[in-house]
């Protein structure tokens, strides 16, 4: 498994940053890595939704669990990708914490590229959050 962290802080209240991470149809506007989404199912705060990601245009299923202004957590069920991806946002004065953390690999014969990805996908994980820095502070 491949562990993959990025912070950054944002100057904004954690309502704000709330409404952007927690809109997770417009995921793909800030993380370019992922494609599309297509939900398939909704119950109360779980979604169930198939994601197309950048790497060779594959799909994973993902259970998406929103926690009110405190995380949302995206567990890959199905595809190339195995493991979870977790956005967490804390806020301190005026200034909230927003961090992302991956803990995967990759599945079957995939999984000898499992390095490789790793840096696109840390790399693309630090444009993500300065993305959503740069929306939400403007």
């Amino acid at each position: 498994m491949a562990k993959i962290e990025a912070v950054v802080n944002i100057n904004s209240t954690i309502d704000h940053v709330w409404d952007i991470i927690s809109d997770i149809d417009n995921e793909p506007k800030f993380w370019k890595g992922t494609k599309e989404v297509r939900n398939i199912s909704k119950d109360g705060n779980i979604v169930n939704r198939e994601i197309t990601i950048a790497f060779k245009d594959k799909k994973c299923m993902q259970t998406v669990t929103l926690s009110p202004k405190e995380k949302v957590h995206a567990d890959f069920t199905k595809g190339i990708i195995k493991g979870t991806k977790t956005v967490t946002i804390e806020q301190n004065d005026n200034i909230v914490e927003l961090k992302a953390i991956w803990d995967i690999s990759l599945s079957g014969m995939m999984g000898m590229f499992t390095g490789m990805i790793t840096k696109h996908i840390k790399s693309g994980t630090e444009q993500a959050l300065q993305s959503i820095k740069k929306e939400v502070e403007n």
